[in-house]
């Protein structure tokens, strides 16, 4: 497996195999809890896991600087172009080669009468597909703020001249009246996304027309007549195929589903132990999904009955702040406060390998495209044959040649019983002749 690893200052190259994951990070926080915040440092560490499963890193990209802390990112792991694009905290987008870690370009996300400080990014997203005019060297970036503005617009680029870089305006518009946006996800076919957060309830949009298509409603007050607003702190489509149905995580230990061609209230709930719902992913079947909390419990459930099928065996130390499901292998990779990235099997739920990083860990995602010529060992098939022929020349001098062949115990055996009875019948004669 490969992978990436990012720590709010720069970036960390991790190989597996074949698998290629990456990560953000970040930072462990300093003796002020004040100044926590501004001294995240954006780091990128590349690790290598060899066949006995023992990591060591690679290369690492970038410096340490808390202005440039990452808090977003987003991969198109394509065969022939691949990106990765990173939100900082100064309000930059940087987008760059996840190969050789080279910037392809960066843009300024400009806020209207508000600085990156104050409504800082929390949701990005880099498309994939691309439009039949779109030229081979642009691509298209969604951006939302805390604040709920939300923009997306389309850059080309020249590969030779990083600071160069061609903007089309933009689309803006705001996702929420008040409260705050804490996640936010865009379908696996890129028309629709959908944001949630804190007291701001789920709401999808189509990104084409960017209209608001459904919202969820309100939960209804409790037994003593009290409304709680929602938290929602991850969410996730459930199929790669359908639009209509999400799953999202709250702070009340909750994941419910919504079907949108259903009711505006979620269809399923589901409580999950005792502490905030921190990360959710879906699996490739469309029924089942991954969650992890803040206490470091990992599982899987049947979203179709809600059903536990199991948690994974490990327990992490520290809260889990991202899951991702590698679209070939059956593994799922998760990382989390405790500053450690995991791979785990889904079928048995037990871990196959751990890294521990060294940063508080606050999202991975795959790269299934990733090709590293140094991890991988290249056959020879002159080297081959040679080795046949003389195996085979060998083969031809051992039946030429002919060995002696030692006896065996059984052979030995029947050998002194024939000696015995030839001695007893020699005395025999010697007693008769007398």
């Amino acid at each position: 497996y490969n992978y990436i690893t990012s720590t709010n200052s720069s970036f960390n190259f991790h190989s597996f195999s074949t698998i290629t994951i990456r990560a953000r990070c970040r930072a462990q926080q300093q003796s002020k809890p004040q100044a926590a915040h501004h001294s995240e440092p954006l780091l990128s560490t590349s690790l290598a896991f060899k066949q006995n499963g023992i990591p060591k890193v690679v290369e690492r990209w970038g410096d340490p600087d808390s202005s440039k802390a990452v808090l977003a990112a987003s991969i198109n792991d394509s065969k022939s172009n691949p990106l990765l694009a990173v939100a900082t905290k100064n309000g930059v987008i940087e987008v760059l080669s996840p190969s050789t870690g080279e910037s392809c370009f960066s843009i300024a996300n400009d806020g209207a009468g508000t600085s990156p400080a104050e409504d800082p990014i929390v949701g990005l997203h880099l498309f994939k597909k691309q439009t039949v005019e779109s030229s081979p060297r642009a691509c298209t970036l969604l951006t939302c703020t805390t604040k709920g503005k939300a923009s997306l617009q389309r850059v080309e680029y020249i590969v030779s001249d990083a600071d160069f870089a061609s903007c089309a305006t933009p689309d803006t518009w705001n996702v929420c009246g008040s409260g705050e946006i804490r996640c936010s996800k865009v379908h696996a076919e890129e028309g629709y996304s959908v944001f949630g957060g804190k007291g701001v309830e789920l709401n999808m949009w189509d990104l084409e027309k960017t209209t608001k298509i459904w919202s969820a409603k309100s939960p209804p007050k409790n037994s003593l007549g009290i409304f709680a607003p929602t938290c929602f702190t991850s969410l996730t489509f459930l199929s790669m195929d359908d639009h209509r149905k999400v799953v999202a995580g709250t702070n009340n230990h909750q994941v419910r589903l919504y079907d949108i061609s259903a009711q505006r209230r979620p269809v399923l709930s589901i409580d999950f132990r005792e502490t905030p719902i921190k990360a959710v992913t879906e699996d490739l079947d469309g029924n089942t999904i991954y969650l992890g909390n803040g206490a470091g419990d990992l599982a899987s459930f049947d979203i179709r009955t809600g059903k536990l099928l199991g948690c994974f065996f490990g327990k992490c130390s520290g809260s889990i702040r991202s899951i991702a499901r590698h679209p070939e292998h059956s593994v799922i990779a998760s990382c989390g406060l405790d500053s450690y990235l995991r791979i785990w099997d889904i079928k048995s739920r037990q871990l196959l390998s751990s890294v521990f990083l060294k940063q508080h860990l606050i999202n991975v995602v795959f790269d299934s495209n990733f090709f590293d010529e140094e991890t991988t060992v290249a056959t020879d098939p002159h080297k081959d044959e040679l080795q046949v022929s003389n195996e085979e020349q060998s083969l031809h001098e051992d039946d030429a040649v002919p060995v002696k062949r030692k006896k065996s115990s059984k052979d030995r055996s029947e050998g002194k019983k024939k000696k015995s009875k030839k001695v007893k019948k020699v005395k025999r004669e010697i007693h008769g002749d007398e």
